[in-house]
């Protein structure tokens, strides 16, 4: 079973996946007070679950874009679970959970996260060869008005806007849907799921050297 964790932005989310179904999932807006929310939820969720962490076999943890604290609580304690219980580790890029929850097209996808002070993190990704959204490169941190003048295409946009962002974009009828509130909410089972995919495939992180993507104001945000 492996247990995924996403402390990347004010939204936590966990889930445990055996890849067949997934066994529990929950998530909340902590308003950055992860680091004593964060273990007292995963010991929740296993009792609700029945489960032991002797069952965990693998971890997953969304790495970003997010802010350095919501960010460094999770990967802190997932690191150590997986020094301390022996377990592989698979980095998840947060935008990718995003992207991986919206319905497949041949118009381009834009996956956003809030980067605060009215400024959103972007990712850009198209549909590839094998039938998944893939990152098209680096996000970039830039305010709605920017975002707006960079979509010249179709574009298909999801994550987290607040309802004047959602308002501004809805009037882009021409170039712009808005992916519902409910498929813009990072759930934590898609990270689940393709955290068990590359676990599966052996393609594994190393606890030590995994590094976060941080939020960076005029730059472009490593993917």
């Amino acid at each position: 079973m492996l247990l995924a964790v996403d402390t990347s932005t004010t939204q936590v989310g966990l889930a445990l996946y055996d890849g067949a179904q997934v066994i529990g999932e929950t998530l909340w807006n902590g308003k950055l007070r992860h680091t004593t929310s964060l273990a007292p939820a995963i010991a929740e969720l296993l009792k609700r679950t029945n489960t032991t962490m002797d069952e965990i076999s693998a971890l997953g943890v969304a790495i970003g874009p997010g802010s350095f604290t919501s960010l460094r609580v999770g990967l802190a304690l997932v690191k150590g679970l997986a020094v301390a219980r022996h377990l592989p580790l698979i980095g998840i890029p947060t935008l990718d959970i995003l992207a991986a929850a919206q319905p497949l097209s041949d118009v381009r996808l834009a996956a956003i996260l809030q980067a605060g002070r009215g400024r959103l993190a972007v990712g850009w990704y198209s549909v590839s060869d094998s039938r998944i959204w893939q990152s098209e490169g680096d996000a970039s941190v830039m305010r709605v008005d920017e975002l707006i003048e960079n979509i010249t295409s179709p574009t298909l946009v999801c994550g987290e806007l607040v309802e004047e962002e959602r308002s501004l974009l809805a009037k882009q009828r021409a170039l712009v849907t808005l992916s519902s509130p409910t498929r813009s909410t990072r759930r934590p089972a898609f990270l689940a799921e393709l955290a068990w995919k590359r676990w599966q495939a052996d393609d594994t992180d190393d606890a030590a050297s995994l590094a976060p993507i941080y939020i960076q104001v005029g730059t472009p945000i490593p993917g």
